[in-house]
């Protein structure tokens, strides 16, 4: 009996995690495809890297500790916690392998063509091996600590991400002695070796050639120096990934920002969870990491060179060679707010009508200037926002901080425990905190993940709330490269939405109800429900409907089933995920009706748009929240409805359509959770969806 439900739920869902693998094989299709420009593919590698790095600090020990916990809960497609770390185990080798064979076979090869030379030290010549081995002398010597092992000296802590050498030396009684030595992160990983390598010359021209070595080739070359007295006899290259996923006990906590405070610094020393090493490694020194580690053979990961992939975006950012990167892209301020010259003329054309910025194709100008506009504008009094993540030097906080001085009143909720932004939140709340802004650190138990941000204007004898909401956060830097969508409008419904929002979330509020907003965790759940069971409605009664839905991820269970009843009512189920997809498309008599897309390309797909086709009355709704159990019950999220026609057909004919035909970013899922890359027929004509909507 057993066995047969087992079956049954593998037939209906796929695995959340290996599904996540999928979307970085994705990724690392993109650094495959040669019509990419070169260095934007070994860019895809370096988000690669990167990418796996946080799989295994927040997915992997996420099932490492309920086993420690003696948990027994199975994934949604029925796989024990055993079963996903084996089959996590076979895909992760096979996706690290085939990065570094894109690396070593097409990248590296193609970039010395190109005139950029990354070189292991032995491949040096005499005069840059000179020039490294002076940069060890006077730059990384006096970083270096080299720390023993022996009854005297316990193991040293090895801290997460870190690289390292394994140092077997032996001394003058012929005893071989055991030595780490830390490759310093505070150093460029890939170090010049010819003069303006990754830079210009002082005449302001760019070298056509660029050299490169890796920092612990430079090393393990000079240990010597580090070793006086002693015989190196090897230096073996391993990495660590620690378990990086904080658990925050915030009804324990009398103090949230101190409670998170600690709980960053105890990432440090969280269990590790991946150790990977090269080939020449030996049993012995492999052994005697893993002991000290407390680790098993299966969280061991032999790779080849370089350990750490996601250093080769140093390449990228330094060297100078537009020729190889994709052309620059200026994005355009939208008609309605190109003749604004005075400060009060951007609530003028938010008066005039709802404003949709469609990024990275549109500026994120118009949104810092919103709060600034609202800062120095007299007749505003107030300003309420969410911050999740804004970045380092952060615009919007800096537009809060002038409406603070500016006397006006400003209410921040700045979400603490957005996960590896924690510290750089804790900055800007305690700046915020001095400038006599108030500030508030979300509700206990759930994330604060909606992007809302409002500025309350008296005009005349009214008050008028203008509310800017999206689907992306608050931060100028990834909104040049994250597509995401936001809206500015002075709607009566939507601005008594927001406040009642930001008084749930700085103050006591059961409020269940809202006008036109769906609000997570109080009815967007509900709400999406009967969306969807409309359209089956319409189906069953014999009439066209018809669902878009865009997202990153899609896991939730219910929705999932909620799905499968459209497709079988005869509901047409477009879905637009970008990463995790639990759902299977194509099954017979469970989801023929459903097609999944993928798209991944120059930008980040990152927008949600849930599209439904109501008897032609359509409705589209944007927002922060993906299909997930997390977004619908454990954080809170806005959707907002897109009300003026020229916006609905503007996403509904231009973006979600251009999607859907897409054939050279796009990829097919198919029944058994892997994708096929769409290419254009024979005749048909090439569509790129954000080439598309970079041209319009």
């Amino acid at each position: 009996m057993r066995a047969t439900a087992e079956c049954e739920w593998q037939a209906r869902y796929l695995n959340r995690e290996l599904s996540l693998l999928e979307f970085q094989r994705r990724v690392l299709e993109e650094a495959e495809d040669a019509r990419n420009p070169l260095l934007e593919r070994l860019k895809f590698v370096a988000i690669f890297g990167s990418n796996m790095d946080e799989f295994f600090m927040v997915r992997v020990s996420g099932i490492r500790e309920q086993i420690e916990a003696q948990l027994h809960q199975t994934s949604i497609d029925g796989m024990t916690l055993h079963e996903q770390l084996a089959a996590i185990r076979k895909v992760s080798l096979e996706l690290y392998r085939q990065a570094l064979s894109c690396l070593h076979r097409k990248l590296l090869p193609a970039l010395r063509r190109n005139g950029i030379h990354i070189l292991p030290y032995p491949r040096l010549t005499p005069s840059q091996r000179r020039r490294a081995d002076q940069y060890f002398r006077e730059v990384v010597h006096p970083v270096l600590t080299p720390l023993a092992l022996d009854p005297g000296h316990p193991f040293p802590h090895i801290s997460n991400l870190s690289l390292n050498l394994a140092v077997i030396v032996r001394d003058e009684e012929g005893v071989e002695r055991f030595a780490r030595v830390k490759v310093p992160s505070t150093l460029p990983r890939l170090v010049p070796v010819k003069r303006f390598s990754g830079g210009r010359r002082p005449d302001g021209t760019v070298p056509h050639h660029h050299y490169f070595t890796w920092l612990e080739d430079i090393i393990a070359a000079n240990l010597g120096d580090l070793f006086p007295g002693m015989q190196v006899l090897a230096a073996y290259p391993f990495r660590i990934v620690r378990d990086a996923d904080i658990e925050i006990r915030e009804l324990e906590a009398d103090d949230l920002l101190e409670t998170i405070k600690h709980t960053i610094h105890l990432r440090k020393f969280g269990s590790v969870v991946q150790l990977s090493t090269g080939e020449e490694m030996t049993t012995h020194v492999r052994n005697l990491l893993m002991q000290n580690m407390e680790i098993f053979p299966t969280d061991v990961y032999v790779l080849g060179h370089p350990l750490g992939l996601s250093n080769l975006m140093q390449v990228y950012e330094t060297v100078d060679r537009p020729d190889l990167k994709f052309p620059p892209y200026r994005p355009a301020i939208p008609v309605d707010l190109r003749s604004s010259e005075e400060e009060h003329d951007l609530f003028t054309a938010i008066r005039r009508g709802n404003i949709l910025l469609h990024h990275p194709y549109d500026s994120f100008d118009p949104v810092v200037e919103f709060l600034r506009t609202a800062a120095h504008d007299p007749q505003v009094l107030a300003i309420k926002q969410t911050v999740y993540r804004v970045g380092k030097n952060a615009p919007v906080v800096q537009a809060l901080l002038e409406a603070a001085e500016q006397g006006k009143q400003v209410a921040v909720l700045v979400e603490l425990k957005a996960r590896f932004d924690e510290e750089s939140n804790i900055g800007w709340a305690r700046t915020l905190e001095q400038a006599g802004v108030h500030v508030v650190y979300g509700l206990l138990g759930l994330k604060t993940h909606c992007k809302v941000a409002m500025a309350i204007r008296q005009e005349g004898a009214r008050i008028v709330r203008y509310v800017h909401l999206s689907t992306g956060n608050y931060n100028a830097t990834t909104a040049q490269i994250y597509e995401d969508i936001g809206m500015f409008t002075c709607d009566e419904d939507i601005g008594a939405d927001a406040t009642d929002l930001f008084n749930y979330l700085t103050g006591y509020s059961n409020k269940r109800e809202y006008r036109k907003l769906l609000v997570a965790p109080v009815n967007l759940r509900q709400r999406l429900r009967e969306l969807i069971q409309r359209e089956i409605a319409h189906a069953v009664s014999g009439e066209q409907a018809h669902l878009i839905f865009k997202m990153n991820s899609l896991v939730d269970k219910e929705m999932i089933d909620l799905l499968y009843e459209a497709s079988r009512a005869g509901v047409r189920v477009d879905l637009l995920v970008r990463g995790i997809c639990c759902l299977r498309p194509g099954v017979k008599d469970l989801s023929e009706n459903i097609t999944v897309t993928s798209i991944v390309g120059r930008f980040l797909e990152h927008s949600r748009i849930y599209y439904f086709l109501n008897r032609g009355q359509e409705e589209v709704y944007l927002g922060s929240a993906d299909l997930m159990p997390r977004n619908l019950d454990h954080r809170v999220e806005v959707l907002f409805p897109v009300q003026w026609p020229e916006h609905i057909r503007y996403l509904r004919d231009r973006v979600l359509e251009a999607c859907l035909r897409d054939n050279l970013r796009a990829r097919r899922m198919l029944p058994d959770g892997t994708y096929q890359r769409l290419y254009p027929r024979d005749g048909e004509p090439v569509v790129d969806v954000q080439f598309i909507l970079m041209e319009r």
